[in-house]
């Protein structure tokens, strides 16, 4: 694991890093072309099973809405000056806003103008998805500086019958047993909330495709909200083989890192996550469950109750920079997304090889000197550790407790405990 203090600085952050900047000029919304070009990149890293939802199909309490394109739009002054301009930013429109051209004063004009007053060279992200309307989104210096007088007002959109688009990727394990690991891919150009998430999700599944996982590895790029709750109405009969879960946003940011628990608060990942972010030492917050937030809230409803937490730097709401203009690509970094990378690479290390073991020679301690386990220690810098690892695995070996019991007990390190448990079990010791 990582030691105290230290941050990996990979190619792998810088990677991650040239991907947010190719998706972040995109517009994504719930629905359209911008979700689809996103995971067109992303396609070009992993491969991906794309799914196309119809409009108007009943998705557990939801429908899927209409599909929301948006070609350009602006608000032009009495010169044809565009004062406001789609093309500068994606931001400046609210998302999902219905087709609209006019031309009106500025009085009227101003009842459909968000601003964050509070950060006046800010533009903040506001949508509309489930209620008829329009709308920009601007600096509130902006505002300010517009003279009264008429103004051309127009937003080149459709809202027609269309698709919801997901996509999956899955990296196969030796168990049907899967782990879901998502990410919202709904916002616009916003780099931290979530572009640094679906860039870490990506390189996730990468490196887990040069391993041999133990479990299966679902990787979910879906829109927010309706997206998850079309997925778990699509899966429902299958979700039980869903064991644990990871919902991975904010994943780019200079804050520490904070993982939020899932609804019962005592699943095996989170666990496993508080155990990997205490022993790497780095500076962390865990946070109880609560039903608000990101997609963890819709796993973890209580007719699904999936063991599934949340993996942020700085969660949602917590910077001021969150759903604004200001989230962009300054306030990530390759170092904060390849540290990110590594705590997950870590956990899923843990939850991989966090089996049960049966002690076969459970009636006093079995004499391990002739079974050579002494003089495969031997030279090792930390034979002694070694060795009262192997101790309290085959102590702890009753079919009830995992290796994390183990190592939480013991005060070893996780991956001492495993090695003396594969070493036990190649020795005909111990059986898993």
């Amino acid at each position: 694991m990582t030691a105290a203090g230290e941050r990996p600085v990979t190619s792998a952050g810088g990677a991650m890093y040239a991907l947010v900047e190719r998706l972040y000029p995109l517009c994504r919304s719930i629905t359209g072309d911008g979700v689809r070009a996103t995971l067109d990149i992303v396609g070009e890293y992993i491969p991906l099973q794309v799914h196309e939802v119809p409009t108007g199909t009943q998705v557990l309490d939801w429908t899927v809405p209409q599909e929301w394109n948006i070609r350009d739009a602006y608000i032009a002054d009495a010169d044809g000056n565009r004062v406001v301009d789609f093309a500068a930013s994606n931001l400046h429109v609210l998302g999902y806003s219905v087709p609209v051209s006019a031309t009106m004063p500025l009085a009227e004009l101003r009842g459909h103008l968000h601003t964050l007053p509070e950060h006046p060279a800010w533009v903040p992200y506001r949508t509309s998805y489930y209620k008829p309307e329009w709308g920009f989104c601007l600096a509130q210096q902006t505002l300010d500086a517009l003279p009264d007088g008429e103004y051309e007002v127009r937003i080149d959109s459709t809202l027609a019958d269309g698709h919801l688009t997901y996509a999956e990727h899955v990296v196969p394990g030796q168990v049907a047993d899967e782990v879901i690991v998502s990410c919202h891919v709904c916002h616009p150009s916003l780099a931290n909330d979530n572009l640094a998430g679906i860039a870490v999700a990506t390189f996730l599944a990468r490196a887990l495709a040069e391993e041999t996982p133990y479990h299966t590895y679902r990787f979910l790029f879906a829109p927010g909200t309706i997206g998850a709750i079309t997925w778990l109405a699509r899966n429902a009969e299958r979700v039980d083989r869903v064991k644990h879960g990871l919902v991975l946003a904010c994943a780019g940011d200079p804050g520490q890192l904070t993982y939020k628990q899932s609804r019962d608060g005592d699943a095996e990942i989170d666990r496993v996550m508080r155990y990997v972010l205490a022993a790497s030492e780095r500076p962390h917050r865990v946070s109880e469950f609560t039903p608000y937030g990101y997609d963890e809230r819709q796993f973890c409803s209580p007719g699904f109750n999936l063991g599934v937490g949340s993996l942020t730097r700085t969660p949602y709401a917590g910077y001021p920079e969150y759903h604004t203009s200001a989230d962009n690509l300054d306030l990530v970094s390759p170092e904060a997304m390849a540290d990110t990378l590594a705590v997950c690479r870590e956990a899923f290390s843990v939850l991989d090889r966090n089996r049960r073991y049966l002690n076969l020679s459970p009636y006093g301690e079995p004499q391990l000197g002739r079974r050579g386990l002494y003089d495969a220690l031997g030279g090792r810098s930390d034979t002694k550790q070694a060795q009262m690892a192997m101790l309290w695995v085959l102590n702890l070996s009753d079919g009830e407790h995992s290796l994390l019991d183990v190592a939480e007990r013991s005060g070893l390190p996780f991956d001492t405990v495993a090695a003396a448990a594969g070493a036990l079990h190649g020795a005909g010791l111990v059986k898993g």
